[in-house]
């Protein structure tokens, strides 16, 4: 009796330490989920994934705003190549604004991330955040934007940004028949930001091509307005080229008509629609001027199909996410990284050793070839 007495005990006791432990391990689990609900309340500007893969280190990828669709599309093409490779990614995105971007940048060297790739929102902002990165050894990769003023910048990774302007003003001349001596035509200029280092390359690659029609009278540029600091639009904001566009209508087109527009981005594009529309463009009585754009962005590649924008520039950020990790992996294995190019891109401090990837006009007669054959968009996605 007193055996099978010590044995009865003697179960109720494992039961209750079983039960004990299960209770711990729940405890924990609901940690766990508590953690990863308050890790979500940053998912609009951060992206911290696979958290498993840590043999190689972690990545830290700094982009300026998800409310470009062309960033997003960098930022997880490189997250993708990264992964692959074994790396952890610390991905976020700074929503335009300088200090969220700087703040951004600490965190991750905090965190103690290997390299950092940067397309910074103003080139020139960074110089003290990247000396922070510099003390704790972590190497930089610019991104499609120069990184100015600061001698802690590795490589850079981006496309012909001259090349780019050249391309949207050739195409220009090509539609208008300037090469033909026909016009005059009038014509307005929009630039990008003018903190952005690229904005230059693009406006002055365009305006080697339109400055000698305008010189000798066949564009027209009715505001007057065909310097930078004219015509530049800060953060690359489409509402506020359709305000400026807007402007230059009501006080110079009353009784003329626009005949072109060198836009230099897409974003500014569907703004500069927006307000051509306002005033009636867009009909068989008035068609639409010939607009440019750039980063080949979903609603601009449809509305090119829909005869409203006329061109892009197709950059493959696939490509240059390919370019960009492998700089990183160059300088984490102490390798030197492809370049093509060391004269170019000087930061103010140094001449930044650059990668320049082709960009590629397109239209409503090369898009399927150069967008849907390429697997960048669906047609499905074109509907």
């Amino acid at each position: 009796m007193k055996k099978m007495l010590s044995i009865l005990m003697l179960s109720a006791l494992i039961v209750v330490l079983a039960a004990c432990g299960a209770n711990s391990s729940s405890s924990g689990n609901n940690g766990g989920n508590d953690k990863a609900a308050n890790n979500t309340s940053g998912a609009n500007s951060a992206e911290s994934t696979n958290a498993g893969s840590t043999e190689k280190g972690k990545i830290g990828i700094s982009m300026p705003t998800k409310s470009s669709e062309r960033w997003v599309g960098d930022g997880a093409n490189m997250k993708k190549e990264f992964e692959t490779l074994g790396y952890t990614v610390d991905l976020q995105y700074a929503e335009d604004v300088i200090e969220n971007q700087v703040s951004q940048i600490e965190n991750m060297i905090t965190k103690g991330v290997k390299v950092l790739v940067i397309a910074a929102i103003d080139g020139e902002s960074l110089t003290d955040v990247l000396q922070k990165a510099a003390d704790e050894n972590i190497k930089v990769i610019a991104y499609d934007r120069l990184i100015k003023n600061t001698e802690h910048v590795s490589y850079y990774a981006t496309f012909d940004n001259f090349k780019v302007g050249v391309l949207q003003a050739s195409y220009l001349e090509e539609k208008l028949g300037l090469k033909d001596g026909k016009g005059p035509f009038n014509i307005e200029l929009f630039a990008g930001s003018p903190d952005d280092n690229n904005a230059y390359f693009f406006f002055d690659g365009a305006m080697s091509v339109l400055q000698p029609y305008i010189d000798n009278g066949k564009l027209v540029v009715k505001s007057g307005q065909t310097k930078m600091e004219q015509v530049a639009t800060l953060r690359w904001d489409g509402a506020t080229a359709q305000s400026r566009m807007d402007n230059l209508l009501s006080a110079n087109y009353a009784s003329d008509t626009v005949n072109a527009v060198l836009s230099p981005y897409d974003g500014i594009s569907i703004g500069i629609i927006s307000s051509l529309k306002g005033v009636g463009y867009g009909t068989a009585d008035k068609p639409m001027p010939i607009i440019t754009g750039q980063d080949a962005e979903l609603a601009s590649v449809k509305s090119i199909i829909a005869g409203e924008q006329t061109s892009t520039i197709f950059k493959d950020t696939r490509e240059l996410a390919k370019v960009a990790v492998g700089m990183a992996q160059a300088v984490i294995e102490g390798k030197e990284a492809e370049v093509n190019d060391t004269k170019t891109y000087d930061n103010g401090v140094k001449v930044v050793p650059s990668f320049l990837l082709e960009p590629v006009s397109v239209d409503s007669a090369n898009y399927k070839q150069t967008l849907v054959d390429s697997g960048y968009y669906s047609e499905d996605e074109l509907k």
